[in-house]
């Protein structure tokens, strides 16, 4: 895992590639637990047994389930330990080129793309490819911003 601890380490590393972080099966448990939590129940998620004569052959993770699984992902491949606060601040160009079907299992590798001055620290943007065991295109692509602020 890689520590970030000062705003010119974050800065110096633009451009790299941080890590890949561990497989995660996407289990029928996590996908009821997210329809749950955000009200989408729509079939092709939740109902196994018609889902399996879908045109995907079984059930399908959201798509937002994937791009919300980034933090838990990138934990294990980077931290951000400056002195301030560390915000959330956005995300760019989210697509899902790939469905995951419920046990499947998915892993992220994280780039360092770009790293910006602010008044008050930096802004920091992060490319996050989530791609899927044996699968040529990947589930998610998208970039998120993080705001650094000085201590």
């Amino acid at each position: 895992m890689r520590t970030f601890t000062t705003f010119d380490d974050v800065a110096a590393a633009v451009g790299e590639e941080l890590g890949t972080s561990d497989w995660l099966t996407i289990d029928q448990e996590r996908v009821n637990t997210f329809a749950d939590a955000t009200g989408d129940h729509q079939w092709i998620h939740v109902d196994v047994e018609r889902a399996a004569s879908g045109p995907f052959g079984g059930t399908i993770a959201h798509g937002f389930l994937t791009l919300s699984l980034i933090p838990f992902l990138g934990v294990t491949i980077f931290a951000f330990e400056t002195p301030g606060a560390k915000l959330n601040y956005g995300v760019n160009k989210v697509r899902f080129p790939n469905p995951v079907l419920v046990g499947k299992k998915v892993r992220s590798t994280i780039t360092m793309a770009a790293c910006d001055d602010l008044p008050a620290g930096k802004q920091v943007t992060l490319k996050h490819v989530i791609e899927i065991d044996g699968e040529s295109k990947p589930a998610c692509v998208a970039e998120t911003v993080v705001l650094l602020l000085e201590g």
